[in-house]
């Protein structure tokens, strides 16, 4: 998971491909998520994921690679069917295309301005891994719900890293986010079994930790029609519960969530906090910003985030088995209801109070953060209600001014708002579909 600001070996040998293939669990009939051979599975897969091994999975590294490759295999395994087309093969660019140019693997270059910051502003080389189950009605197989978690982590990069000084020590990400990598496999275990109405895309993004990259190029790229997706939910950071707590945002993004959602909280019920919200620092918001609803699931930060603690031994899988068990039921209940969600553009929640003096001027903008090299900081979304929407900006719109201030990136415009209060009356000049437009907006305020 990204922190609220957003701040910035190749793969194995074919042998060790060879054998995650057989050793993970094939096809098996539909089975309560919850029981202790689920948690068993999450356990397993959290400590590959999280191992040494694969040295904490950052986007464009060998680990990372490798971690893709574990996914594709273990999808297959289960008898998923491949969504993307291979176009690195010179016979997949030929029409029509052969059924056997299909593979799990999204390639992207990861490319951004925290990439820039970091020194890469060329980008990496990295991949999303996709897969479907496809829908048992004819009628609904062509809509969807996409059930996703990221994959990546910090490896031993200390940007993003709570424990600097710990300088280039693995950070393996137990719970951020193997933990909702392999709620994603053991859903897609569960469905391969038992197929829903409607078709299930499961994906697991790369590139979250540099500014939802993946989950970014997945909605831009992806395989199918956004306007087919019925809901997307989003697990990260799921492996920690405590005292039965579960925070799920993104509630009042469809007028059916809070009864899906009450409804699928069976005995012995966990203590659900639900936050209307569908913006947040995970890949939700990446497909929020297009109008789809969403759900995530989120146990809370813990005193190991981002730092090299965040261990798999520190996992409770059982816990994390009556999540997944329960997601279950919510997107079966989504997939199978005969008409799709009622999506609403839910506003963002109220300032919290603070006792703290400073305060921060509010727009409301959500940075696109896998903009290209273009000057501007392109928006790949506003929240409902805030300032920015009430200046008629959109997702799409590109700012190149901040009244006085010419922004040319992230940076220029985060240092132009900061030099801005709460009440101030600020020109806003941005470009939309090679237009150039201004507004005029007053900012709002936040605690810092």
């Amino acid at each position: 998971m990204r922190t609220s600001q957003y701040r910035p070996l190749r793969a194995f040998s074919r042998a060790f491909l060879v054998f995650s293939i057989v050793a993970a669990p094939g096809r098996a009939p539909a089975q309560t998520a919850g029981s202790s051979a689920a948690a068993d599975r999450i356990q397993r897969d959290v400590a590959f994921l999280a191992s040494d091994a694969l040295e904490g999975r950052l986007t464009g590294t060998p680990g990372n690679d490798s971690a893709a490759a574990f996914l594709a295999a273990r999808v297959a395994s289960l008898g998923l069917r491949a969504m993307i087309m291979d176009t690195t093969r010179t016979a997949c660019r030929a029409a029509p295309v052969p059924p056997l140019c299909s593979t799990f693997l999204q390639p992207f270059t990861a490319h951004g301005v925290e990439m820039a910051r970091a020194g890469h502003p060329e980008g990496v080389a990295t991949q999303n891994v996709v897969a479907m189950v496809p829908g048992r009605d004819v009628a609904l197989r062509g809509q969807y719900v996409v059930v996703g978690a990221h994959f990546d982590h910090l490896g031993r990069s200390t940007t993003g890293a709570l424990d600097p000084e710990s300088k280039n020590v693995i950070r393996n990400g137990a719970d951020d986010n193997a933990s909702g990598t392999a709620a994603v496999l053991e859903l897609a275990r569960v469905f391969a079994g038992h197929a829903a109405r409607r078709s299930i895309i499961f994906v697991n993004f790369s590139g979250e930790e540099m500014g939802l990259l993946g989950s970014q190029y997945f909605v831009e790229h992806a395989p199918i029609a956004l306007d087919s997706i019925s809901a997307m939910l989003n697990f990260d950071m799921i492996g920690r519960l405590r005292n039965d707590k579960v925070i799920v945002y993104g509630v009042a993004t469809a007028t059916e969530l809070p009864a899906i959602l009450d409804s699928a909280n069976v005995i012995p019920k966990l203590a659900l906090s639900a936050v209307g919200d569908g913006f947040g620092p995970s890949d939700h918001a990446s497909f929020y910003a297009k109008g789809i609803p969403v759900l995530h699931f989120f146990t809370d930060i813990h005193e190991d985030y981002h730092r090299a603690s965040d261990q798999a031994e520190k996992i409770n899988a059982p816990g994390e088995a009556r999540i997944v068990s329960m997601a279950e039921r919510v997107v079966r209940a989504i997939a199978d209801r005969p008409s799709k969600l009622t999506p609403v553009r839910a506003a963002a929640p109220a300032p919290a109070g603070s006792s703290r003096e400073s305060i921060a001027a509010y727009l409301g903008s959500i940075p696109d953060m896998a903009a290209g090299d273009s000057p501007g900081l392109r928006l790949s979304g506003v929240r409902a209600g805030s300032p920015a929407d009430a200046g008629g900006l959109k997702a799409g719109d590109v700012i190149v001014a901040f009244g006085d201030t010419t922004v040319k990136d992230l940076y220029a415009y985060t240092d132009a708002l900061r030099a801005h209060k709460p009440g101030d009356s600020v020109r806003v000049v941005y470009v939309r579909a090679g237009e150039r437009r201004e507004t005029t907006v007053t900012l709002g305020s936040r605690p810092q």
